[in-house]
């Protein structure tokens, strides 16, 4: 009876409380990946009000998707200190101050700073503890608990856009930015809502203690608090070393350098982010340009999110099929070069009729390029080191976030034409695209050359098999299983 009580006391997950959990989770992706949507909506006023470039006004939200998601480092030391409720609700309120911070400044400096830099890392921290958090409550239904929160973001995107334009045309931007401040802080009911999971003993690792370094041993602890080296120059030995294991642990630059997978989904998704965004920061300001009505013009946002409501869940469902096992990255290649060439269409016409088309084809591609980024990853990474892997991937996307809009921007104020928007966003997604596929087609035939001439003539079995050494084994050691390796 105790042994069951204990396995039950385990595994809360999947049942309950745990859906409860879900739903915060899909507010919080709403409220945070959602958010940065609706600042197209403000350009133009932004612009008008400091007298900004579009280079410069485009620097605000650069910054703020930047920093929303490049701080997952930041965030897993954070999540692994204190919980995934105490970094939700910090997250929030970072979130709110940043906002409601931004609704008195007076320069467009000030707002990369408010708006850009403290509102982007709480929602980093709102959203990705948000994720995770799922994890332990989720167990047999992750995948559908994962595909239901991301419709939060679709949420967000069909929402904050038109709720953005309602309250600039009653109250301008900046009590609108002071609204958006109290509706963030409610990411702090969200976290309130995710209560700690209560694990049986034994059954999750240790937190670290106090004085203790994630991704430290206790012996290194003890060096670097002099409990048993007098010498300096070995405490700093020490603390080079601790520095370096939380680099590798939150940073995995040895996955970069030996896995060619891994590198190569990398850079083409860090190269894929150059022009990804740059039609949601600009197409309301060329509709709005090109004599589409404001409202009209926001509208074109919240099309996108609102297909992608029921298209993004239904790619990530599908993908997650067998038969899509070690083939997702060439959808993913599929996604990006669709989205390459739905630009296009604004190019030929910038009618709102001609608009919605493209948002319609833009929202497709943009779902299956939402839906598979994490998955792939998790399958060119193992397990094991995929927080480290994360880590890395999500720094290098965030740097290309933070310039690609800029640099367009600039191009746009040289020659004062908006198509140079979309040529730039097809030109970075085409070619991510090709460069991803061809490569790993590539890198899938060098590996069935490997097996091939490594496959012994007389006898090509499937499966090769350990040896077990005879050696006699220290009393109390248990002897290991056989362990099978199977090639792909």
């Amino acid at each position: 009876e105790g042994a069951a009580a204990a396995h039950k006391a385990a595994k809360p997950q999947d049942q309950g409380w745990a859906w409860m959990v879900l739903f915060a989770a899909v507010l919080l992706q709403g409220m945070t990946l959602g958010f940065p949507s609706c600042i197209g909506v403000f350009f133009t006023d932004l612009q008008h009000e400091f007298q900004a470039s579009n280079s410069q006004t485009s620097w605000f939200p650069s910054i703020m998707v930047a920093v929303l998601h490049g701080g997952g480092p930041l965030c897993s030391i954070l999540v692994k200190r204190f919980g995934c409720r105490f970094a939700v609700m910090l997250g929030g309120l970072l979130s709110s101050v940043g906002m409601v911070s931004s609704s008195f400044c007076k320069s467009i400096s000030q707002l990369y700073l408010t708006a850009g830099l403290i509102t982007g890392l709480g929602s980093c921290f709102s959203f990705q503890a948000g994720v995770t958090v799922l994890g332990y409550y989720f167990v047999r239904w992750r995948t559908l608990a994962n595909a239901i929160a991301s419709t939060g973001v679709s949420l967000g995107f069909t929402l904050w856009p038109l709720l953005s334009q309602y309250l600039l045309d009653e109250m301008g931007w900046r009590n609108t930015f002071l609204i958006f401040g109290g509706i963030l802080l409610n990411c702090c009911v969200c976290g309130a809502i995710m209560r700690p999971v209560q694990f049986a003993s034994g059954s999750l690792p240790q937190s670290p203690k106090p004085g203790e370094e994630p991704g430290r041993r206790p012996e290194e602890a003890q060096l670097s608090n002099g409990a048993s080296s007098p010498h300096p120059e070995l405490q700093q030995q020490s603390r080079r070393t601790a520095c370096f294991q939380v680099l590798q642990k939150y940073l995995a630059f040895d996955i970069f350098c030996q896995n060619k997978g891994y590198r190569i989904y990398t850079i083409g998704v860090a190269w894929t982010m150059m022009g990804f965004a740059l039609p949601h920061v600009y197409l309301v300001p060329y509709a709005i340009q090109n004599g589409v009505e404001e409202r009209r013009a926001a509208l074109l946002i919240s099309i996108m999110g609102f297909i992608n409501i029921f298209i993004r869940p239904f790619t990530g469902l599908l993908s997650g099929h067998r038969v899509f096992t070690g083939r997702r990255i060439y959808l993913f290649s599929l996604a990006a070069l669709l989205c390459g060439l739905s630009n296009f269409i604004c190019v030929i016409s910038a009618d709102f009729s001609v608009l919605i088309t493209y948002c319609i084809l833009f929202s497709l591609a943009m779902s299956g390029i939402g839906a598979l980024t994490f998955q792939v990853l998790m399958d060119v990474v193992e397990m094991e080191r995929f927080s480290s892997a994360l880590g890395l991937f999500t720094i290098l996307e965030s740097i290309t976030l933070l310039i690609g809009p800029p640099l367009t921007g600039l191009l746009v104020d040289i020659t004062s034409d908006f198509h140079y928007v979309f040529y730039n966003s097809s030109f970075f997604l085409i070619s991510a695209a090709l460069f991803m596929g061809l490569s790993f087609c590539t890198l899938e035939k060098q590996n069935k050359l490997k097996e091939t001439s490594k496959a012994p003539l007389d006898n090509p079995s499937r499966y090769q098999y350990s040896e077990i050494s005879t050696q006699p084994r220290p009393e109390g050691q248990p002897s290991p299983a056989v362990v099978h390796i199977t090639s792909i």
